[in-house]
């Protein structure tokens, strides 16, 4: 097996376009939305050197911003006001949460951070470390 800079797309990520995806089976998410979002989004890609892990972006409406983080961490957390949550087996609600693929069209859904091999979710405690450091 050869070693590539390229990732192995995650079997939640479509090839192309965009798709629906169950949260708490193949992620978490916590969305915040427009601006408030993108800046929580650049100063964790900031805190992490650029390996920030999957942030899904809406362009469209209210902008929200999709953090995307390992299953289960929703519920282990307690979260700010303003931070919608989703996933979690037992929850009351399903939720499933667009998801683009890394390369092509994928409108009205954009990366603002791929996964990496390094970063296949978001980390908990840096995205609520970035939180508490925005006053939110």
């Amino acid at each position: 097996m050869t070693m590539t800079n390229a990732i192995d797309p995650l079997e939640w990520v479509p090839a192309s376009g965009h798709q629906l995806r169950l949260s708490g089976v193949h992620f978490d998410a916590v969305r915040i939305e427009g601006v408030r979002g993108e800046q929580v989004a650049a100063r964790l890609i900031e805190a992490t050197d650029g390996d920030a892990g999957p942030i899904v972006c809406e362009v469209l409406g209210f902008r929200w911003m999709y953090f995307l983080l390992a299953p289960g961490e929703v519920r282990a957390h307690s979260w700010p006001l303003g931070v919608q949550r989703f996933g979690g087996r037992g929850a009351r609600t399903v939720t499933y949460i667009g998801i683009p693929a890394l390369d092509g069209n994928t409108w009205p859904l954009r990366w603002y951070s791929e996964p990496t091999v390094t970063a296949p979710f978001v980390e908990t405690g840096t995205l609520r470390a970035v939180l508490e450091d925005a006053g939110l």
